[in-house]
């Protein structure tokens, strides 16, 4: 990889929010995304712009015509092809010279050492109710330490959450473990991403089920997410701004209008959030007992 010629002709534009050590240490780097979908898929697509130069990318899914809304990488001449591989021909498309490694079987146990190899950070973009994959790749990125951050598009809004290696554990943020049932691990993780449930307000309910693995997305809310990520990425590479890892947040609604940058203090043993875990929780139990959508 000629560094100084992407420099001079592919990224010149970033030259002045970011020097040119900085972009170097860019297309350096190496990021592992698993899920190339709704926000997975823009995940890449944005920081293989600002010029990440080094990709893991993992889903085992194909492109449908339902997702198509918000996924970046869907479009009628990609539905039926493998996500990972569609998201690692648009990166080699912006940056032919880009160092990309595809996993069209996705990430599990067997193969999560060679997806997360040499990687200087690791981003989820795993199906928000895929929880124990997610929890065992968070647990291993701060096992060999290096970074794991996640951001959730959340009505038209998102929310950001980073995970040092030298910090709070995933399973301590948002208060799960082994013997944790199913359906409480998905009440966890919701209540963990959105203390500010600022979506809520406008989200029409009937619409969201727990025990059918299905919710409303915005492309909007991808979007958002995305510019979270490559924003925290910058930071944790080249040490401009702080970093503020779990059990910090940051959490904005556009749609309202509403931001917040907030402390879950004690992360998952928090009293609000158990309260919210349980009531999130009884929902969709509720639901699943009646055979009917459980709201939440």
């Amino acid at each position: 990889m000629d560094a100084e010629k992407l420099i001079r002709e592919e990224f010149s534009r970033n030259i002045g929010l970011l020097n040119e050590n900085e972009q170097k240490r860019l297309l350096s780097a190496r990021v592992a995304v698993a899920g190339a979908g709704g926000v997975g898929g823009l995940h890449i697509l944005t920081l293989a712009r600002l010029g990440i130069g080094r990709f893991t990318i993992a889903d085992p899914d194909i492109f449908e015509a339902v997702n198509i809304n918000r996924q970046y990488g869907a479009m009628q001449s990609t539905i039926g092809r493998n996500k990972a591989a569609v998201l690692a021909e648009m990166v080699r498309d912006i940056n032919p010279y880009a160092d990309v490694r595809v996993f069209p079987e996705g990430v599990n146990g067997d193969n999560l050492d060679g997806f997360l190899e040499d990687a200087d950070i690791f981003i989820d973009g795993i199906d928000f109710f895929e929880i124990d994959i997610r929890r065992l790749i968070f647990n291993k990125c701060k096992e060999i330490n290096i970074f794991a951050l996640t951001a959730a598009p959340l009505g038209f809004g998102a929310t950001l959450q980073v995970f040092s290696p030298k910090g709070m554990s995933f399973d301590d943020y948002f208060g799960i473990s082994d013997d944790t049932e199913y359906l409480e691990k998905v009440a966890a993780f919701a209540s963990g991403l959105a203390p500010r449930p600022y979506h809520i307000k406008y989200l029409d309910l009937s619409k969201v089920s727990l025990t059918r693995k299905t919710g409303p997305a915005v492309s909007p809310a991808c979007t958002l997410a995305s510019s979270f990520i490559a924003t925290e990425v910058v930071k944790i590479l080249t040490g401009k701004g702080e970093v503020r890892a779990v059990p910090c947040y940051l959490q904005i609604d556009l749609l309202r209008g509403r931001f917040k940058q907030g402390r879950v203090w004690l992360g998952g043993k928090n009293p609000i959030q158990r309260l919210m875990r349980w009531l999130i929780l009884k929902k969709a139990k509720n639901a699943a007992a009646l055979g009917v959508p459980d709201e939440v």
